[in-house]
């Protein structure tokens, strides 16, 4: 029985392996709308792999044959590797996403503050868009 259950959970997350690897794969192309793991099948597997691994507990894996136990061992650690590079590759397009916005907002900034030459009339301050784009109070 416990056998049974660290195959589940090594099938589950050897699924969940080849998802990331796509999202992964999809990512390093530049086109995240590809991305396996934002498809409703695979936020299902990985709502089941969460509650497969949750009954794991530390007498079941101990019942387990040795042989189970060391493919469990293998199967997490090659996840963990993998869940690790997919957050190093989002964390990156996020910097880059938000270093993208901020220089534009500062060149938006720039333009609408440029230096105006006396006039007959007044010419109002440009507001700032610091408060638009960054939910900051102007």
């Amino acid at each position: 029985m416990s056998a049974e259950k660290i195959e589940r959970v090594v099938l589950l997350a050897e699924r969940l392996i080849a998802a990331l690897e796509a999202d992964i794969a999809a990512l390093e192309r530049g086109k995240p709308r590809e991305m396996k793991t934002i498809e409703p099948e695979i936020q299902r597997l990985s709502a089941l792999y969460a509650r497969e691994a949750a009954a794991l507990t530390a007498a079941v894996t101990k019942a387990a044959p040795a042989d189970a136990r060391d493919r469990l061992a293998q199967t997490t650690a090659r996840f963990r590797d993998v869940l690790a590079r997919q957050l190093r590759i989002l964390t990156r397009m996020r910097n880059t996403s938000e270093g993208m916005i901020h220089a534009i907002a500062k060149e938006v900034e720039r333009r609408r503050t440029v230096v105006r030459p006396y006039g007959r009339t007044p010419v109002a301050k440009p507001r700032p868009t610091g408060a638009m784009l960054y939910n900051a109070t102007a």
